[in-house]
């Protein structure tokens, strides 16, 4: 933008400063050749002294001979008030190209600025400079566009100068790279670990950023957080290209003043060991993907990635993909992936595609319509958007001024049971949410969080209603019925002790009855969430160790409907808390990173209430979301754990390198403890224990849930 704008600046220098050559009140840029030379030929003698210094101290780079290369070499100059040289813009097919203009530049000697009136004056140039170097030459001055010709040259040698046209494609080639992507509008990538690194630097006590909506813009935490000082810190000394591209940078990486883009292989290669399954040796994830992402202009930026996977994994983690099963006869859903076909006999095959375009037509306004996940809150897990389940289609919308963030997101969902699927296909809903951030003080934020669901009953497609993005949900829901849709409210804060602990939290209504919340019988209409949290960074005065602790709680038939296809749920997973409902936990986690080696440490304490099996009609404790509520087993005395209550035990523990910071490119190893103890045993919930042992190489771009 910066050139585009010097165009017209240039332009209306030389009018207002380089106005006619007869003008005796200005004086051209004089070289020392050129002190006793008439008014009339000083320009003349400036751009002959000038081209002469060109021609016989440009030293053409060996790359650019072997490649036999032919082109032009654009410069914008000027001569400053002190008479120095200054290059301003250069457009070179090669990086030697420019590196030898500069050298040139800087060793034109100091001459006699340019004057007005007696007063010295800048004044701008553009010149061409034709490569393989020629006899004769031109300059263009920009205030006159038009030609000079210094010495006489052959018609058909003029022609083939001034066509251009000839070599256009030969003329499209990268501009030095300077890794745009961390000053764009390019989600970064949801990953816990990744996210830590910067989660202090955007939460100091003054920081008028918001925290909660998530996935950032790399402009926005750019702010705050130096990406690429970063990264380069990481760096490594490979001087080959293979060295280069597998432990610094980008496979493929283009730029130009007008747009960019970076090509990327992606992998997450593991292999393990469940110790307690007997019936398979080992485990595995064999993914591949393709990254593409880039910039059109300044406004415009896009992304995609293409996943093809083929996966084993523990024997837990297998029994609750094949229990979300779809309707269709696919064996199971990867929870957090996608819809899995079976692979030689005991394992999955799961294609994912992720990708979305960003607008940004204002400095307040961020437009995103894509296919991926969304997370609205600060702790590890969220009560009211996670991005727990597979992807989805979304169109976002992020408006940021003043103290406030402000975020709408529609979504288009699926109900894939065999109980909802109508003649082969899935069940489409909708869900609209927005979520409002307040900056209140420096230390104490507020956010207020309202959500809808509804179906496509009576034809209704995508109801318009909801396209509003200033009103409230709950009286639209109100106004299409009773049987709607299915509204649910949140509240969430955070408060800054200083800039190394804040405290967050979260508050979730699915409904909200006052006479039941405060008349003390437990009923079933109580259907609340909430969460409370903590964080410490650098803690006990050491670097970048990071500490966590959180704690949360979900009453029995929350996220749940009597129309059972506005649970809160996509693809047989939760919208919001992988456990569903019917549960409280406690979590600890503990994070370290130095230069590229990282560590992480979780633990994870919960009570669990699942549903016994074989008891009739009314055996609904509240667990499973897609369950109606019309199943209820109670209407008051509802309690967190009711059931056939499981005490849920899980650890890991994860340590590995960062082979590229670039692409988040990890080695990796991690060890899995799980215990799992039912109150009685079912066919579905059952007393079990695991031991996972994984080593692996992954492209860290999305986060693996294991702890279910």
């Amino acid at each position: 933008m910066k050139y585009i704008l010097l165009l017209p600046f240039i332009f209306l220098s030389f009018h207002g400063i380089a106005q006619d050559a007869n003008s005796a009140s200005e004086l051209y840029p004089k070289f020392e050749e050129c002190e006793n030379v008439q008014y009339e030929d000083q320009e003349t003698c400036f751009n002959s002294t000038l081209i002469n210094f060109i021609h016989s101290n440009f030293q053409l780079p060996e790359k650019i001979k072997e490649d036999n290369y032919k082109g032009t070499i654009t410069i914008i100059f000027e001569v400053d008030e002190d008479g120095r040289f200054q290059v301003i813009y250069l457009d070179a097919a090669y990086d030697e190209l420019k590196e030898e203009v500069k050298r040139l530049f800087s060793e034109l000697p100091v001459i006699r600025p340019a004057t007005y009136n007696g007063r010295p004056i800048h004044m701008q140039f553009k010149m061409p400079v034709r490569i393989p170097l020629q006899k004769t030459a031109i300059i263009q001055q920009v205030e006159k566009e038009e030609e000079i010709v210094l010495k006489e040259v052959e018609k058909e040698d003029v022609r083939e100068l001034g066509d251009n046209s000839l070599d256009e494609y030969d003329r499209i080639k990268s501009d030095e790279f300077t890794s745009p992507r961390y000053k764009s509008q390019i989600n970064i990538p949801l990953s816990h670990e990744f996210y830590g690194r910067f989660d202090a630097a955007i939460n100091k006590i003054g920081n008028n950023s918001h925290s909660a909506s998530k996935p950032f813009l790399f402009a926005e935490v750019n702010k705050y957080y130096d990406f690429e000082a970063e990264r380069n810190s990481m760096l490594q000394d490979r001087s080959s290209w293979a060295g280069r591209k597998l432990w610094n940078e980008h496979l493929i990486r283009f730029q130009t003043n007008d747009y960019w883009f970076t090509l990327d292989a992606a992998f997450d290669l593991q292999i393990g060991k469940d110790f307690e399954d007997r019936a398979q040796d080992f485990t595995y994830n064999n993914t591949r993907a393709a990254i593409i992402q880039g910039g059109l202009g300044k406004h415009l930026n896009f992304y995609s990635v293409i996943y093809e996977n083929q996966g084993r994994f523990a024997a837990y983690y297998n029994r609750f993909a094949e229990s979300i099963r779809p309707a269709g006869g696919d064996p199971a859903i990867v929870p957090g992936r996608g819809i899995a076909k079976t692979f030689m006999n005991d394992g999955y095959d799961y294609p994912v595609a992720e990708g979305y375009l960003s607008y940004t037509p204002s400095d307040f306004l961020n437009i995103q319509f894509g296919h991926g996940n969304n997370f609205i809150g600060d702790g590890y897990r969220s009560l009211i958007v996670s991005d727990n389940p597979t992807p989805y289609p979304y169109l976002k919308l992020n408006t940021t001024f003043w103290k406030l963030k402000y975020t709408n997101t529609w979504m288009s969902l699926r109900d894939v049971r065999p109980a909802v699927t109508n003649s082969g296909s899935f069940r489409t809903k909708y869900m609209a949410n927005h979520y409002l951030s307040l900056n209140v003080t420096k230390r104490l934020n507020l956010g207020f969080f309202e959500s809808v669901i509804w179906e496509n009953d009576n034809n209704r497609g995508f109801d318009i209603n909801y396209l509003n993005p200033v009103i409230f949900y709950r009286a639209i829901e109100f106004s299409t019925g009773a049987d709607g849709g299915n509204a649910i409210i949140g509240l969430t804060a955070k408060y800054k002790f200083s800039d190394k602990l804040y405290s967050y939290g979260q508050w979730l209504i699915d409904e909200f009855s006052s006479g039941d919340v405060f008349g003390g019988e437990g009923s079933w209409k109580n259907k609340l969430g909430f969460q409370a949290g903590l964080k410490y960074f650098d803690a006990f005065n050491v670097p970048n160790l990071y500490l966590q602790a959180e704690y949360n709680q979900v009453r029995p038939y929350t996220y749940s409907h009597n129309s059972i296809t506005l649970n809160y749920g996509h693809n047989n997973q939760s919208m919001a808390h992988l456990w569903g409902a019917n549960f409280r936990e406690v979590l600890g986690i503990a994070r370290y990173k130095k230069d590229r080696w990282y560590g992480s440490a979780k633990l994870i304490y919960g009570e669990r209430g699942f549903d016994f099996e074989g008891e009739g009609a009314k055996t609904y404790y509240g667990q499973d979301i897609y369950r109606t509520e019309e199943d209820r087993v109670f209407e008051s005395g509802v309690k967190i754990g009711q059931g056939n209550t499981v005490n849920s035990f899980f650890s890991e523990v994860e340590a590995g390198y960062i082979v590229n910071p670039t692409t988040n490119l990890k080695l990796f190893g991690s060890f899995i403890y799980r215990n799992f103890s039912t109150q009685v045993d079912t066919a579905t919930h059952f007393d079990n224990s695991t031991v996972w042992l994984n080593f692996g190489l992954r492209t860290d771009i999305f986060n693996w849930y294991f702890d279910y």
